[in-house]
């Protein structure tokens, strides 16, 4: 495996290429960048921004910050989708170690050099950490906790935390260049869990995939209900398709939430026919079907309580929507993926 930090005599450190793709992004994109600027990694590097077609003033930003740094340069993404914009990014940059960057996200100024660090002493293809997501408002404090908690997104590493080592994916990730490109780069047919579907080919190829909890990136939620929800529907849906497509590689608890959804409309279904039946007066057996729903209603409650303390109650009664939101629009996303809907409907939810 190449040396990539420890180099002979004076010659330089490895250099570095941060690749992100930006599509309407005005709110989050200077920051993100600046996080990258102000890396104390040695190294040299360069700033790919791969600009989707976007309608928010995020063209003129961009375009802004690359005329003021030369390190930073902005291509088209005419596509607009991630995989694409990373794929895009990836062919035009330079350097053998590739950092991928969320607009979303804000490195903390030792990642680079703790990511370059960590690949070398495992020989990992690729390196990532925590997404540690933190909000400003209340519904954002909300959305964050749920992310941060197993009662949200499922508990993987990368919103929890956990002990370093191999992992099946990482968040964003820190890859070999090299490495990457012997795999094809990112699949550009899946819109959402691209990362995911990455790593796996790169274990299959025999290459490690190496999770570290040293590494722990600022990420900014989405501000509002409609766009958690298409974010969440979204990310739900492709879930679903890889499901299908890699039915091996995935795990039980990729299939709770779409069994909580089926789970509890049903019951609701059942329950309101069992209202009707009972005032035509039939046996009201059905009314049992609201069991369903009322015990994931105590759970809601419940890890509301148990989970938001620290908080404030204005981002507890955020909580109290924000996790069905999460559940229910990712559940139904994956229901209707794993049916092989996917190219009907993503369209109409984000990248």
């Amino acid at each position: 495996m190449a040396n990539l930090e420890h180099r002979p005599g004076d010659e330089p450190l490895i250099g570095v290429s941060y690749v992100m793709p930006v599509l309407n992004e005005v709110s989050h994109v200077r920051a993100a960048v600046d996080s990258l600027l102000q890396q104390d990694y040695d190294g040299p590097f360069d700033v790919t921004l791969a600009l989707g077609p976007s309608i928010d003033g995020t063209t003129e930003l961009v375009a802004e910050m690359a005329a003021v740094d030369p390190r930073i340069r902005v291509v088209p993404n005419d596509i607009g989708s991630t995989p694409a914009g990373l794929n895009i990014a990836i062919h035009a940059s330079s350097f053998p170690v590739i950092i991928r960057v969320d607009a979303h996200s804000v490195l903390p100024s030792d990642y680079a050099r703790i990511a370059v660090a960590t690949l070398e002493r495992t020989g990992a293809a690729n390196v990532g950490g925590i997404m540690d997501a933190q909000g400003e408002l209340p519904f954002q404090k909300a959305v964050a906790r749920a992310y941060g908690s197993r009662v949200g997104l499922g508990g993987t590493p990368f919103h929890i935390g956990g002990a370093e080592g191999e992992a099946d994916t990482v968040y964003l990730g820190c890859f070999r260049r090299s490495s990457i490109t012997a795999v094809g780069l990112f699949d550009e047919s899946i819109k959402r869990g691209q990362d995911w579907e990455l790593n796996r080919r790169l274990r299959e190829s025999g290459e490690t995939v190496w999770f570290t909890p040293d590494l722990k990136v600022l990420y900014r939620p989405r501000p509002s209900v409609a766009r958690l929800a298409r974010q969440m529907l979204s990310t739900g849906l492709w879930r679903g398709e890889l499901a299908r497509r890699f039915p091996a590689a995935n795990g039980l608890r990729y299939f709770i939430p779409p069994a909580t959804v089926v789970g509890t409309a049903l019951g609701l279904v059942l329950g309101i026919v069992g209202i009707v039946v009972a005032v035509l007066g039939g046996t009201p057996w059905l009314l049992l079907g609201f069991v369903a729903p009322a015990v994931y209603l105590l759970f809601v409650i419940a890890a509301t309580i148990l989970v938001t303390r620290p908080d404030g109650f204005r981002a507890a009664l955020w909580f109290l929507i924000v996790l069905p939101c999460i559940h229910f629009c990712w559940g139904s996303g994956f229901v209707l993926g794993y049916l092989k809907l996917t190219s009907n409907i993503t369209a109409h939810t984000g990248r």
